[in-house]
C-alpha cells in the first residue's frame, strides 16, 4: 500500500510547487516586466502621490466634479459589528446589493435618484448607468452619456463654458477594445483630473 501512496504524494508535493509556487511567480515577473503599470494596479499619482487607481471607482459628491456610477459596497458598522454601512468603492468587500427588480428599496432608491438627477439637467433623459450600481460596486468607468448628461452641472459650478467642459468628456473617452470589444467608457477619476488641471473657458 506505502508503494502506491508515495508516488501520489510525490506527484501531489510537485503540482503544488508548479502551480502554487512557480507558477504564479513566473507570470506575476513576466506582468511586472510587461506591464508594470497594470501589474502594481494602475495607480495614478498626482505630485507624487497615489491619489487613487483607474480600476477602481471613487465617490465624488461636489458639482464641480463628475460623479459616477452608484455603489452598493459596505463596510463593518464602527458601533456594531453585526451591522454593515455604506462604503461606497469599497474595494475590501467588492459586492452588488443584491436587490432585485422587484425589490421596493431598489425602486425607491432609484427613483429618488432619477428626480434629482432630471431637477439637474431637466432637458435631457437620464443615462441609466448613473442610477444603477455595477456588479462589483468598484466600477470606475461611466458611459460617454453619463458623462455628457453632466455637463451643465460641472460647468456651471466651474464657470466654464459647457462646449470646453464637453470638449474635455470627448478627449477622455475611451472606445471599445480593438474596435470591437466592449463599450465606449469615461474614467470618471481621469476625467476629474483633467477638469482640475483644464483653465476655465
Amino acid at each position: 500500500m506505502l508503494k502506491e501512496i508515495r508516488p501520489a504524494i510525490l506527484v501531489l508535493v510537485l503540482l503544488t510547487a508548479i502551480t502554487g509556487l512557480a507558477y504564479p511567480l513566473a507570470i506575476t515577473g513576466i506582468a511586472g516586466v510587461i506591464f508594470p503599470r497594470q501589474a502594481q494596479g494602475s495607480l495614478i499619482e498626482q505630485d507624487g502621490k497615489v491619489i487613487g487607481s483607474a480600476l477602481i471607482g471613487q465617490e465624488f459628491k461636489e458639482d464641480k466634479y463628475f460623479h459616477g456610477r452608484p455603489s452598493a459596497t459596505v463596510a463593518p458598522d464602527p458601533n456594531d459589528s453585526t451591522k454593515t454601512v455604506p462604503a461606497p468603492y469599497n474595494a475590501a468587500n467588492s459586492g452588488g446589493s443584491n436587490l432585485g427588480p422587484t425589490s421596493k428599496a431598489l425602486n425607491d432608491r432609484v427613483k429618488e435618484d432619477v428626480e434629482k438627477l432630471k431637477a439637474e439637467n431637466p432637458s435631457a433623459s437620464v443615462p441609466v448607468d448613473l442610477v444603477t450600481t455595477s456588479g462589483s460596486g468598484l466600477d470606475p468607468d461611466i458611459s460617454p452619456d453619463a458623462a455628457l448628461f453632466q455637463v451643465p452641472r460641472v460647468a456651471k459650478a466651474r464657470s466654464m463654458s459647457e462646449d470646453a467642459v464637453r470638449e474635455l468628456v470627448t478627449q477622455n473617452t475611451q472606445g471599445r477594445f480593438a474596435g470591437v470589444i466592449g463599450e465606449p467608457r469615461v474614467n470618471v477619476l481621469a476625467l476629474n483630473l483633467a477638469l482640475d488641471a483644464a483653465k476655465p473657458k
